[in-house]
């Protein structure tokens, strides 16, 4: 099943750990603002606009990024899970088909080894600071597993980061996730992309069955 298109209204909450998550719409903007703008930009003010098909572009602003991502949101392109505790927005995680998030890290040694594109994309995973550590991502992602079922489900894709066997990491390197958080929800490695990074895939049934899909040979 080909995943819907056009404005993403969602009118229920789904809790998750404790956790309240709620999409990113005209009605929760100012809730992702507020986390964005007391996070410097997020990573210097990109704004979650890297993976949308604008980018980000040499020379360009947190101005420029914000303005992209709002125009978005208003008109119902983006895909994007916040959790929240209590009323406060501490985070949240991005999802999207390959054509509505077509900019992932390591696309070249990407596209060299895909045989098959999946149907959806995890992208950017964002926790503030004071909450990371605390099942912030984890319930995010949970919740964005649940609206892929809902919307047909399908192969999904992640490309997190390693930490076994490497230093220490935070911040921007793990801003599409540890591997440990998407092995510990069923997601399986397909291939290596560099060092660190690795495509994972998992697929999701409509009736928000998740199997974990075979590696590639």
């Amino acid at each position: 099943m080909s995943p819907s298109s056009g404005r993403r209204d969602h009118v229920h909450e789904d809790h998750h750990l404790g956790y309240v998550t709620r999409p990113l719409s005209p009605e929760t903007w100012e809730d992702f603002a507020q986390l964005v703008e007391a996070n410097n930009g997020v990573w210097g003010g990109c704004w979650c606009i890297g993976f949308h098909p604008e980018g980000l572009v040499k020379g360009g602003t947190a101005e420029r990024n914000r303005a992209l991502k709002m125009a978005h949101v208003d008109a119902g392109t983006v895909r994007q899970l916040l959790v929240y505790d209590g009323e406060v927005c501490v985070g949240w995680c991005q999802y999207g088909t390959p054509a509505e998030l077509p900019n992932i890290k390591n696309l070249a040694r990407y596209e060299a080894g895909c045989t098959e594109l999946p149907q959806w994309r995890i992208g950017c995973i964002f926790t503030s600071s004071r909450h990371r550590g605390r099942g912030v991502a984890r319930a995010a992602v949970t919740g964005v597993l649940e609206a892929i079922a809902q919307a047909g489900g399908g192969v999904v894709e992640a490309y997190p980061e390693q930490l076994d066997d490497r230093p220490p990491r935070r911040g921007a390197y793990l801003h599409t996730g540890p591997e440990t958080l998407f092995t510990a929800l069923g997601f399986t490695r397909d291939r290596q992309i560099a060092k660190w990074r690795w495509v994972m895939r998992l697929e999701v049934t409509p009736d928000r069955g998740a199997r974990p899909t075979s590696p590639a040979a």
